[in-house]
């Protein structure tokens, strides 16, 4: 079987001499592109074939979610099912729009999602300046337990968290669900605005010292406008987690407090019925406000992660 070659340009060069030698012959086999990376095209195409067959993989259960939300109660349970829609069916849209209960419920995940992403990013960034930019005993400890904290899993606090709060007169309050989630974004946040503040040059904060500035003017006037995308970041975090969070808010909250996770929960899936349409419709309605959030700061998303993770 003959191999197809490809040669490369000819170059002439000229030695000390003064004569001119052509360099050794170098071929390489059709089917190879140019580039320091040298990547065949059977390479080429298996990374694309990966990366369709994980998007296909991840975009998956979203498909499944709206071709139920626009099924009937009965076409849900056919078997074999059907993987492509028959008809648009929008009363479950309907009957969630108009049920005030969820309205209730998604107007308390605002509430608790945005309250613990700001203070989440206050406290952080008050506690990620410190870490970056003071040296003094037991700053190292601190930044190792904040670190540790991450390794237990959450739910082992829970049983803590409850009869604390119970003590406390504070179960069914939205204030036992900020406290719990900011518990959990806090350090996150910390340890994200940390390496964004370690970018930013101690000779800006010198020449402000000499200026005349004090803490507060260099930390709100010339630090923040610099770090507010890793801030924008931070708090895209703390909010999508407080957003989500389904176990802390079902054993904290009452139904006045209760957020949307498990309250969408309890309102259409029990015991003797399941409601299945509603409940993807609803979801698919409660991922909207994280969605449009997401795009309106995605530039400042990418650039706070960028450089907090770059140093330099």
């Amino acid at each position: 079987m003959t191999t197809q070659i490809e040669k490369d340009p000819v170059v002439t060069v000229r030695d000390r001499g003064g004569s001119t030698r052509r360099p050794p012959h170098r071929a390489r086999p059709v089917g190879t592109r140019g580039g320091p990376s040298g990547e065949t095209r059977q390479v080429a195409w298996g990374r694309r074939t990966s990366l369709t067959l994980i998007t296909v993989f991840a975009l998956a259960p979203i498909y499944w979610m709206v071709l139920t939300s626009l099924r009937s109660g009965s076409e849900v349970f056919e078997f074999p099912p059907r993987l492509l829609p028959t008809g648009f069916d929008l009363s479950s849209y309907a009957r969630v729009l108009g049920d005030g209960q969820i309205v209730h419920f998604l107007l308390n995940s605002v509430l608790v999602a945005t309250v613990t992403a700001v203070g989440s990013v206050l406290v952080g960034m008050y506690c990620a300046y410190s870490f970056s930019k003071f040296r003094y005993r037991g700053r190292r400890s601190f930044m190792f337990l904040l670190l540790v904290s991450q390794l237990f899993p959450q739910i082992l606090l829970l049983i803590t968290i409850y009869g604390m709060f119970s003590a406390m007169g504070l179960l069914d309050s939205y204030l036992a669900l900020i406290i719990s989630f900011t518990t959990f974004t806090l350090p996150l946040c910390v340890w994200m605005m940390k390496g964004v503040f370690d970018n930013v040059p101690d000779e800006i904060i010198e020449a402000a010292k000499v200026d005349g500035a004090g803490q507060r003017v260099i930390i709100h006037r010339i630090l923040m406008p610099l770090v507010a995308p890793g801030m924008i970041a931070a708090g895209l975090f703390a909010f999508i987690r407080g957003w989500n969070d389904f176990v802390y808010s079902l054993t904290l909250s009452g139904e006045a407090t209760r957020t949307l996770p498990p309250g969408l929960v309890n309102t259409y899936l029990s015991e003797f019925s399941d409601r299945w349409p509603e409940l993807m419709a609803a979801s698919l309605v409660a991922s909207l406000p994280v969605i449009v959030v997401f795009l309106a700061l995605q530039r400042y998303f990418v650039a706070g992660l960028s450089s907090g993770a770059v140093k330099g």
